[in-house]
């Protein structure tokens, strides 16, 4: 199965076990957008703080086309600055087009509390509780 890997960009440390993990499955993943430069958003909001809107919108349309060739998401959802199984704002549009698309969604942890609950519960993820091996 083609499985794209989505979390904050603060949690991209912890993906490169998991890649291995769904590899050694024989899984295909695509990492998610900026990968191998995390920090790139920040950079520019800062530094070309004029270009930030047409990065974001860049990165909506490569994170689409990533999502399109693949068969499903799985969402990294660990704790992040004190808040359990964190999912972020960008995480959250990637989950809904996943979901529009009629991919599957996994979560690696449980469906965070908080104001998204009721819509991340609507996508029916599947919640695998940091086994990789349930993805199917």
């Amino acid at each position: 199965m083609k499985i794209m890997i989505c979390s904050s960009k603060h949690l991209y440390h912890l993906i490169p076990p998991v890649k291995v993990s769904l590899e050694q499955q024989g899984h295909e993943v695509t990492l998610p957008n900026c990968y191998d430069d995390p920090m790139l958003e920040e950079r520019i909001k800062s530094e070309q703080p004029h270009n930030h809107a047409e990065f974001k919108r860049r990165m909506f349309a490569e994170q689409e086309q990533k999502i399109r060739s693949v068969d499903a998401l799985l969402v990294m959802n660990y704790e992040k600055y004190g808040q359990q199984n964190y999912i972020g704002g960008s995480t959250f549009l990637e989950m809904f087009k996943a979901w529009e698309l009629g991919k599957r969604i996994y979560l690696m942890n449980p469906v965070p509390e908080g104001m998204l609950y009721d819509e991340i519960v609507g996508m029916l993820p599947v919640v695998i509780d940091g086994d990789v091996s349930r993805i199917q």
